[in-house]
């Protein structure tokens, strides 16, 4: 993440992750208050094992994006909106509107439980424990929807089964 500010958004992903026993890294590497730094954690990435790198970064955010620039291992960018952020419009665009060859893999603003998620279904692709692990957490997504749609039937029964 870029600053402490992000913790809060960014510990999202580190809980799902967490909850599929995925190891990771949590750190706060700015692309504009500690350049070396930055460089030195996307150029050792792979060095250390890391197979995917979540970014999050508020306002001009431009840490997904040199991330990617040092590394060949994909990057997925979470947009956050921080404080002097432009509704997070900013933040989007900067992750999102990146130049052809440096792709930045980008969820919705503080959407990294979706960049969690989303790590893990790559590290899935080679990985058969974390993809069964994945189907596990889907299947759960659903029966909680069919449990809702049943509660809701108890106080509406001439609904929609």
């Amino acid at each position: 993440m870029g600053s402490q500010s992000d913790l809060e958004i960014m510990k999202q992903a580190a809980d799902f992750l967490k909850s599929l026993e995925i190891p990771y890294e949590l750190t706060i590497v700015s692309a504009h208050r500690t350049p070396e730094r930055m460089l030195e954690y996307a150029k050792s990435a792979k060095k250390r094992n890391l197979k995917v790198i979540i970014a999050g970064a508020g306002g001009a955010a431009h840490l997904p994006g040199m991330i990617a620039s040092c590394t060949a291992l994909p990057v997925i960018g979470v947009p956050i909106l921080s404080a002097n952020s432009i509704d997070g419009w900013d933040s989007i665009l900067s992750i999102l509107q990146m130049p052809a060859g440096i792709p930045v893999a980008t969820v919705a603003l503080n959407g990294a439980v979706n960049a969690g998620i989303l790590a893990a279904k790559i590290l899935g692709t080679s990985d058969n424990l974390i993809s069964e692990k994945l189907e596990k957490y889907q299947i759960s997504l659903k029966n909680k929807v069919l449990e809702n749609a049943s509660d809701i039937k108890k106080d509406f029964p001439n609904r929609f089964d």
